[in-house]
């Protein structure tokens, strides 16, 4: 360390002319509460020859403050970088990790530290990390989001919670921290969304309120009219596919056509698009080891990918010399591949138009699970359709019992019923009448009383 440090007290009085700060010139510091006492600690020359300065503030008391500061003087906390900013390390730490990273996974990163973590933990230094802070940064997510009127729910907190812990995880590697602070937080406990269906009753109190459902998925019948409004969109087997087979979005954009087996009828997912910085395209594999799959498709889709091939072949000899060869199967009409949020934002606009209820494009995943479902498909091959790793997930969170298959569950079990009571009916109509009891007994009675013949 260069220096022992200084310590002293300021406030945030205003000057009534000048309208600045009185800083440590307030006259009132003088006064007992007034003001809060801050340290100044002299930092290493940087590179262009000036002296650093470390100042923190905020502290009750002079004690408080001279207690910090001889902590902070522990020429340690130098040497392993413990004294750095929070924001600093999360920005490090980023750049480190993004290039590894699936582009969704470091959106959400970033997203993450932009608008939470930085703003809320940044200027702290890594040595002053303690779990009550970050608990109560976490507090504040939680009461800003509500304060708004659009509740936080709890799987984001514990993204961001994850986010945080792996960032201070790797300051523990690096011999920067010895406990991570981000654990054993106290987040509140929100239910996972299960997928609803859209039935005339949610749709009539969506049409009242404006309010809709987490996760919604169309009934076939709703599916049936957003798919037939749209078959003329030269996307229309794009979300064909997504709709029937619950294909991810990455993976739809990520097909290419000899991928598609027109004659064995099947469609194999090897790899996904994604979408990183500035719209650059970037091929990944599948987002687990069960995404790469089969997936077998029926006559109707086949002829649906038929007539997209023949539309594209036009589209190639309309462009000419602009068209790009990608073997992509979705492409824009120069032969480009699709960038994934172009394929959702144009699915919204379609379905805003179509006059049906809202759902995301991911809904229609959930649709196509609850619709096999429907069809009779066991779930194991659900599972298999959906490139699930358990079957859990696709039991508890993906699929939907539409009204109709509850309505035929419902027959189906009374009628178990009424077969057995029809069986019991019959089979005692084809008993053998028995005698009276009272008949028995004294038939019985008569025999035990009878006088036994003398030799």
């Amino acid at each position: 360390m260069h220096g022992t440090g200084t310590i002293y007290k300021r406030c945030g009085c205003r000057d009534p002319l000048t309208g600045r700060q009185r800083g440590t010139a307030c006259p009132e510091l003088k006064r007992r509460g007034h003001g809060s006492w801050y340290l100044a600690l002299p930092q290493a020359a940087t590179a262009d020859h000036r002296t650093a300065r470390l100042r923190r503030g905020g502290y009750r008391t002079r004690t408080d403050a001279a207690h910090a500061l001889a902590r902070l003087r522990d020429p340690q906390l130098a040497r392993n970088g413990a004294l750095m900013p929070c924001a600093q390390w999360l920005a490090h730490w980023y750049a480190t990790v993004e290039p590894h990273l699936r582009a969704s996974s470091a959106r959400g990163y970033r997203k993450h530290l932009e608008q939470y973590l930085v703003p809320l933990l940044g200027r702290e230094l890594l040595c002053e990390l303690t779990h009550d802070r970050v608990q109560q940064a976490f507090d504040t997510i939680v009461r800003q989001h509500r304060e708004s009127g659009q509740p936080i729910s709890g799987s984001t907190l514990r993204r961001i919670q994850a986010t945080l812990r792996a960032a201070l995880n790797a300051a523990i590697r690096r011999g920067i921290l010895t406990t991570n602070p981000a654990r054993y937080l106290d987040l509140p406990r929100t239910p996972r969304p299960y997928p609803v269906v859209w039935t005339d009753a949610r749709v009539a109190e969506w049409q009242r309120t404006g309010q809709r459902p987490a996760v919604a998925v169309w009934t076939p019948a709703q599916t049936a009219t957003f798919l037939a409004g749209i078959s003329d969109h030269r996307l229309y087997a794009l979300y064909h596919l997504y709709a029937l087979r619950g294909l991810r979005r990455g993976e739809g954009a990520g097909l290419r056509w000899y991928d598609i087996d027109f004659t064995a009828r099947t469609l194999t997912i090897s790899r996904q698009l994604q979408q990183r910085e500035r719209g650059r395209l970037e091929v990944c594999p599948p987002k687990t080891a069960a995404g790469e799959r089969t997936i077998a498709l029926d006559s109707g889709t086949i002829h649906v990918l038929t007539t997209h091939r023949n539309r594209q072949r036009l589209e190639k000899t309309a462009a000419g010399k602009l068209w790009k060869d990608s073997e992509y199967v979705f492409t824009d009409r120069y032969g480009r591949p699709l960038r994934p949020d172009h394929i959702g934002h144009t699915f919204q606009a379609l379905v805003r138009t179509s006059g049906l209820p809202p759902v995301r494009l991911h809904d229609l995943r959930h649709g196509a699970a609850s619709l096999a479902l429907t069809g009779g498909c066991d779930l194991k091959v659900i599972q298999a359709q959906l490139g699930h790793s358990t079957i859990v997930t696709t039991a508890d969170t993906y699929t939907s019992v539409l009204p109709q298959t509850a309505h035929n569950g419902a027959e189906d079990t009374a009628r178990v019923i009424v077969d057995a009571a029809r069986m019991i009916s019959r089979n005692i109509r084809h008993q053998p009448k028995r005698r009276h009891r009272r008949a028995n007994l004294r038939s019985a009675a008569h025999v035990g009383t009878r006088t036994p013949v003398a030799a």
